[in-house]
C-alpha cells in the first residue's frame, strides 16, 4: 500500500477529528484529505509523473502535509528543503535531485523562484483553491513498497550534498516499530517544534496520522515560553525535541516551574542529551515518561529506545534496538564488543535505507550487506546496553589519547549555569590537539565566576589529557536546520578568534 493511504486510511471514524492545530485554526482529516486531493489535482496538472522528484519549502502546515502526502500518492518522490538554508543551497540541492515541481509557501516563493530552472513547475497555497476535486483515489493494492518515497538530505555540510533514499517500505516499517515502542494511540496529542523536512520531525507525522492522534503546530522556538503555552493551552499530551530544544528548556524557560498536568510522553533523540540533562528532565516533568532515542536518516528515523523502566538502572546508555531493528556494536575484525571495548554501531532492518541519490562510492562505504554503518562510537555493558562514546569525526587526539567530544561537554553541562557546550579539538605543538571549549551561558550568567567553575570542576572530573585549554562564550552555538552543532563551523570561528 502506498504510504500515503497508509498513513491515511480507516479514518472514516476520526473524519471530523483534528489532526492539525496551527495557531487559532484546526484542520480535520477530511479537511487534510480534500487538501492533498487537492494538491494531487496540481501536481498532475503540472505534468508530474510517478518517479518524480518533488520538493516541498515552508513551515510546518496544513499545505506541507497536504503537498508530502499527494507527491506520496502520485508514486513520486518528496524532497523536504530546509526553510532556514540559503537561496544558494535551496537551489543547489533542488538541482542536485532534478526536481520536476516543487511546492513552496507562497512568502518564500519569491526568494526561490529566481533560483529554479524554468521548466520546474512551483505550486502555493492557492493550489488549494484552484480546483474544486477532492477526490482522493483508491489505495493500490499491487503498490511497489520497495519504490523511493522521500530523498532525505543529511545535516553535512560538504560541498555535494549527502541525499538518502527512503522508500516506502523504509517509512511504514518505521513507523510501526516507533508505534510499538512508545505504545501510541490515537488519543496523542503532539506538540511540534521540529520541523517536518528533518526526518525526526516527519516521523512525528507519520506515527500521529498513522494512529489517528493530532499535531499542534509551533514553527518558531525563538521564545520557547510560546511552545509550553501551547503545551498548556491545546493540552498536549506528547513533546519532543534534540539535545539543543531540551537545554533551552531546562536551562533557560520556565519548564522546571510549570505544572504541565496533560503531558505524558517525551521523547528525545537527535542526540545525544548530557545524564545531568536526562536527570533535571525527569525531575521536572513528573507527570510524564521520558523515551531517550537514537536514530540517523540513514536508517528513516530512529533506531533505539531506553525504556522509561530502564532509565534509573541504565541512564546514559540509548538502550537496545527498536521493534524491527537489529543493532551490534562491532570492532574492526567485524566481531562484537565485550563491556568496556569500543565499537561501531551496525543496524539492520526494514527502515534501512538502500543508500544515497546519485553517489555510489559514499553507499558502497555507508551501506555494507544491507547493514548500515552509523560512524557511531559505542561500548556496551554487561546486559547489552549500548552507549555512545563519540562520533568518529568529533574524537579529539589529546597527548596520544583518544578523548570523547561528548565526554567533555557532559561533564561541563553538570553546572547549571551552562545551556550549551561543544568541544572540539585545533592543532597544537605540545598536545596534538588542544582541547577548545565553547559555552552557552543561562541569562544573567557571570563569565568570570563560571570560567573559574569549569576550571576546578573539569579539574576535579576529568584526567589532565581532558581539560580544556580555552574556554570561549558565545551568545549562540551554531546550529544546522535539525538543531545539532556545527562543529565544523565552531573550528573555523576557534582559528579567528585564536589568531585575534
Amino acid at each position: 500500500m502506498n504510504t500515503a493511504d497508509y498513513l491515511l486510511i480507516a479514518k472514516a471514524e476520526t473524519a471530523s477529528k483534528p489532526v492539525l492545530i496551527n495557531g487559532d485554526q484546526a484542520y480535520s482529516y477530511e479537511a487534510l484529505q480534500h487538501a492533498a486531493a487537492m494538491l494531487l489535482h496540481g501536481l498532475q496538472h503540472a505534468g508530474v509523473q510517478p518517479s518524480d522528484r518533488i520538493g516541498i519549502l515552508g513551515a510546518n502546515s496544513l499545505f506541507w502535509v497536504a503537498s508530502y502526502l499527494a507527491i506520496l500518492k502520485l508514486g513520486a518522490v518528496a524532497v523536504p528543503l530546509a526553510t532556514v538554508a540559503s537561496p544558494e543551497d535551496w537551489r543547489r540541492n533542488q538541482t542536485f535531485v532534478q526536481c520536476r515541481a516543487i511546492c513552496v509557501e507562497q512568502k518564500l516563493k519569491g526568494k526561490l523562484q529566481h533560483m529554479v530552472l524554468s521548466d520546474v513547475a512551483l505550486l502555493d497555497e492557492s493550489s488549494l483553491t484552484q480546483t474544486s476535486s477532492k477526490v482522493w483515489p483508491e489505495p493500490d493494492p499491487t503498490f511497489d513498497l520497495d519504490r523511493d518515497a522521500a530523498i532525505m538530505f543529511t545535516s553535512g555540510t560538504t560541498a555535494r550534498p549527502r541525499a538518502v533514499r527512503v522508500t516506502h517500505r523504509n517509512l511504514q516499517a518505521n513507523t510501526e516499530s516507533i508505534i510499538a515502542d512508545l505504545g501510541l494511540t490515537s488519543d496523542e496529542r503532539m506538540l511540534v517544534v521540529l520541523p517536518f523536512y528533518y526526518c525526526f520531525g516527519l516521523s512525528l507525522l507519520h506515527t500521529h496520522l498513522r494512529m489517528g492522534g493530532s499535531l499542534a503546530l509551533c514553527n518558531s522556538f525563538a521564545f520557547p515560553e510560546t511552545a509550553l503555552d501551547m503545551i498548556e493551552r491545546l493540552s498536549c499530551t506528547g513533546f519532543a525535541g534534540v539535545p539543543s530544544t531540551f537545554q533551552t528548556l531546562l536551562r533557560n524557560s520556565s519548564f522546571a516551574r510549570r505544572n504541565f498536568k496533560t503531558l505524558r510522553k517525551i521523547q528525545q533523540a537527535g542526540g545525544k542529551l548530557p545524564v545531568a540533562l536526562v536527570d533535571e528532565l525527569i525531575a521536572a516533568t513528573p507527570g510524564a515518561v521520558v523515551h531517550i532515542m537514537y536514530g540517523q536518516t540513514e536508517a528513516t528515523a530512529r533506531l533505539s529506545s531506553l525504556l522509561p523502566e530502564w532509565l534509573n538502572t541504565k541512564r546514559g546508555s540509548i538502550g537496545k534496538g527498536i521493534p524491527g531493528v537489529q543493532l551490534r556494536v562491532m570492532n574492526e575484525a567485524g566481531d562484537d564488543v565485550q563491556p568496556g571495548e569500543t565499537g561501531e554501531i551496525i543496524a539492520r532492518g526494514a527502515s534501512i535505507s538502500p543508500g544515497y541519490w546519485n553517489d555510489a562510492e559514499a553507499t558502497v562505504q555507508k551501506f555494507i550487506g544491507g547493514a548500515l554503518h552509523t560512524g557511531d562510537l559505542a561500548t556496551v555493558d554487561a546486559d547489552g546496553f549500548i552507549i555512545i562514546v563519540d562520533r568518529k569525526t568529533d574524537f579529539i587526539k589529546s597527548f596520544g589519547h583518544r578523548v570523547s567530544s561528548q565526554q567533555i561537554e557532559a561533564c561541563v553541562l553538570e553546572l547549571v549555569d551552562v545551556v550549551s557546550a561543544a568541544a572540539i579539538g585545533v592543532p597544537d605543538d605540545a598536545r596534538g590537539e588542544a582541547i577548545i571549549l565553547f559555552i552557552t551561558l543561562r541569562t544573567g550568567g557571570a563569565m568570570q565566576l563560571l570560567t573559574d567553575q569549569i576550571a576546578a570542576h573539569c579539574a576535579q572530573r576529568l584526567p589532565r589529557h581532558m581539560l580544556p585549554r580555552n574556554v570561549i562564550l558565545l551568545d549562540a552555538l551554531p546550529l544546522n536546520p535539525n538543531g545539532k552543532v556545527i562543529k565544523a563551523e565552531l573550528k573555523k570561528q576557534c582559528v579567528a578568534l585564536l589568531a585575534a
